[in-house]
């Protein structure tokens, strides 16, 4: 039956039509994006899984980055232990020298001191973006890895990286000195305070137990222009209610001798602690203090090595056995954290990879497929028109009839 309304042979030609122009649409989105996922509404599950495992990709980035600094933080440090060890090997040369008797144990007094101050040095640069692992106490953590688990919570893991204190004592101006009252300023850098002085101006300087207390062997030292005082705490001092009045007055007492234009006064009943410097010269000053807490380090030691008599050449020989198995040690720890490091960042790349390419496994399209459907659906949709514009022209048939 052919009708005239309704011509149902064009309807079946025009949705076939549309199909294939729909399909042939997603073809060509897929080549123009490479992927035959690109958004929620193509596949919410395989889209939701793959956006979830890219912002994990992100996130090893980050864990990455942790690493690397971490690497090489440790790094530094582990290459410090060695230089410090080696300078040990040295300064025990000197002091093997010292055991004989015609030696200059002088000058291999100041060789040993040159070395000491050599490791001082190398400690207190040790650092890495202001990290220093081989200097003070205490531990570090490094972001390693985020871990998600069954039920899609997500953790981070760490490395704990301990310090191995290579420092002859900790340094820290800002719990020792403050700043009392007077015309001048007073200004703490790491280790020191400085006070500039101007001509007939006074400053008070307060000198208070720090945050480790007082110990055998502290020094507190004030440095007025270009020459020092220095007063080292007995073990009698340290354990004293007053230690503050001690170091105040041997403090005071060192200053005088200098011969400096600056006067120093003390009344331990006004304030205990307080010096009060008085620059009686014509010219500014400049007032510098440091505090070295003595023993705290891991090579405390070193401050006691005097090669200058046999007796202190045959004791310095134990105690230099013991500073180089201190940093033969330092450097082990730090050689071992440093491989893990390396090895988490080899895994967290390859880890990375294996990741980025199951995404691309789920939303990626297959190119070869997708370029020989996308020729199949060019002919089907030539096909299709032809097929649509055949079924148009049967309603004109029936104009035969009418003749």
């Amino acid at each position: 039956m052919t009708s005239l309304l309704t011509n149902n042979g064009a309807m079946v030609a025009l949705q076939t039509l549309k199909s294939v122009n729909k399909s042939l649409s997603e073809t060509q989105g897929q080549i123009s994006t490479g992927k035959k996922v690109d958004n929620a509404k193509q596949n919410a599950a395989v889209w939701a899984i793959s956006k979830t495992m890219e912002s994990d990709v992100n996130g090893f980035k980050s864990v990455q980055e942790s690493l690397a600094l971490g690497e090489s933080t440790v790094a530094v440090a582990r290459q410090a232990t060695e230089t410090v060890t080696d300078l040990l090997g040295q300064m025990k040369e000197r002091i093997v020298s010292a055991q004989g008797d015609n030696v200059d144990r002088a000058k291999l007094q100041a060789e040993v001191n040159e070395l000491r101050d050599q490791i001082g040095s190398v400690v207190g640069a040790a650092q890495f973006n202001g990290l220093n692992l081989v200097s003070g106490t205490g531990s570090t953590e490094i972001l390693s890895s985020l871990d998600r688990d069954n039920n899609g919570n997500v953790n981070s893991s760490t490395i704990t990286v301990d310090f191995q204190d290579l420092s002859s004592g900790n340094y820290d101006a800002n719990d020792v000195f403050a700043a009392g009252g007077g015309s001048a300023t007073i200004s703490t850098n790491g280790d020191t305070f400085v006070a500039s002085l101007d001509a007939g101006a006074q400053e008070s300087i307060l000198i208070q137990e720090g945050a480790d207390g007082w110990n055998e062997g502290d020094t507190v030292s004030i440095t007025i222009g270009d020459q020092t005082a220095s007063y080292t705490l007995t073990a009698e001092d340290a354990a004293s209610t007053t230690a503050e009045d001690i170091v105040a007055v041997g403090l005071k007492s060192a200053i005088e001798s200098l011969g400096t234009g600056v006067t120093v006064d003390y009344d331990s009943g006004t304030n205990p602690g307080e010096l009060l410097f008085d620059n009686t010269g014509t010219e500014d000053v400049s007032i510098t203090g440091s505090w070295k807490n003595a023993g705290s380090g891991g090579l405390a030691a070193l401050a006691n090595i005097d090669v200058s008599t046999l007796a202190g050449a045959q004791s310095a020989l134990g105690a230099i056995e013991g500073l180089i198995d201190t940093t033969i040690d330092a450097a082990a720890a730090f050689g071992t954290v440093e491989s893990r490091i390396s090895t988490q960042n080899d895994f967290m790349s390859k880890l990375s990879d294996s990741v980025k390419s199951g995404i691309g496994s789920l939303v990626d399209a297959d190119m070869e497929e997708t370029s020989a459907r996308l020729q199949a659906l060019q002919v089907q949709q030539q096909l299709a028109t032809q097929s649509l514009s055949i079924a148009n022209q049967g309603p004109q048939q029936l104009l035969s009839l009418f003749r």
